[in-house]
């Protein structure tokens, strides 16, 4: 029986999220904020923690600095329940990274100072570890600079070991999109944002790119913000709509979704119900500031996802018949 239901290779950091800033930021002057949240980042990170959240067993690879702002990444990260024994910590010029989110109404602007994001290199990763999961997830595809080109290698030996595989590309800085559709042979579940789809597929229609992108992979998972969510398999299209509250930002919400979708996924539970639950996850997401503090406590995470009628599966612990638990709702 594998270890894990879940690893991770992929980045950690700490976010600073400004709230209460103008529209407009001229140059030269003092600008103020009314509020300010520290709390832990990255979109691996956030899957992460949150899949544990949910009671999932979780590996995670990663580097960090030894400076104050990589301890206390590490420190929230741990206190969920992750395994973080192959978090590798740096010491010296390179810090950890930090993300700095400009949140303003319905909209936000990310600086990201990248640091030890780009340290983890694809010839130290454990596979052994890796591949001791039922499932693998990659986030930040094009932050992963020293990964991107071990990732069909590593994509292909985890196949062969019988693990499933799930991709999140986030956003491309460079706006470029190489790379991707020489992955998604490996990919079981793909799970772009609206515009992320939109792009990988080389159209300006969102419904015309799950279309395409549903030939490349068995399940496409589009994450369209507040409306909710629409799942392609083959021909197959399940839409599922979000579910509203009052939300303070919307940072982490899709990793959430992620994270609630999986969760559900490696439970074996059917397409719908893996749709319900990401859909759960990233709106209690959005009622607290970042990505990770609407899940500190595993009750209120319970709590919010039954009343709004949705089940709160529990990962069953059982190997398959290749080894690995595969969501036969799935396939």
């Amino acid at each position: 029986m594998p270890r894990f239901d879940v690893t991770l290779a992929g980045e950690m950091n700490l976010d600073l999220i400004l709230y209460g800033l103008p529209e407009d930021l001229p140059p030269e002057r003092e600008l103020l904020a009314t509020g300010i949240v520290t709390t832990l980042g990255g979109s691996s990170a956030n899957v992460a923690h949150n899949l544990a959240a949910f009671g999932s067993t979780v590996g995670f690879q990663s580097c960090i600095g030894t400076d104050e702002l990589g301890q206390i990444a590490l420190g929230q990260l741990a206190g969920s329940g992750v395994d973080i024994s192959r978090v590798r910590q740096i010491d010296g010029a390179i810090k950890s990274s930090l993300t700095v989110v400009l949140q303003r109404v319905g909209w936000r602007t990310m600086l990201t100072y990248a640091g030890t994001i780009e340290e983890l290199r694809g010839d130290e990763l454990d596979f052994d570890y890796l591949a001791d999961t039922r499932h693998f997830h990659l986030s930040s595809y094009y932050l992963q600079k020293g990964l991107q080109s071990h990732v069909p290698e590593l994509f292909r030996k985890l196949k062969k070991a019988g693990v499933t595989i799930s991709l999140d590309t986030n956003d491309d800085p460079e706006d470029c999109w190489h790379g991707v559709r020489d992955l998604l042979q490996y990919v079981d579940v793909f799970l772009p944002n609206e515009r992320e789809a939109q792009r990988l597929a080389g159209v300006n229609d969102i419904a015309e790119a799950g279309k395409r992108l549903a030939e490349l992979v068995p399940v496409v998972v589009l994450k369209i913000g507040s409306q909710g969510a629409v799942a392609h398999r083959g021909a197959e299209r399940i839409v599922c709509p979000g579910i509203q509250v009052k939300t303070i930002d919307a940072v982490g919400a899709g990793d959430s979704f992620d994270a609630g979708f999986l969760h559900a996924y490696v439970s074996g539970a059917d397409l719908r119900t893996c749709l319900e639950h990401g859909n759960a996850a990233g709106a209690l997401s959005t009622t607290c500031p970042g990505g990770t503090e609407a899940f500190r406590d595993r009750e209120s995470v319970e709590r919010f996802i039954s009343e709004r009628g949705v089940k709160l599966h529990a990962n069953a612990r059982k190997p398959s018949h290749n080894g690995t638990q595969a969501a036969v709702g799935l396939r």
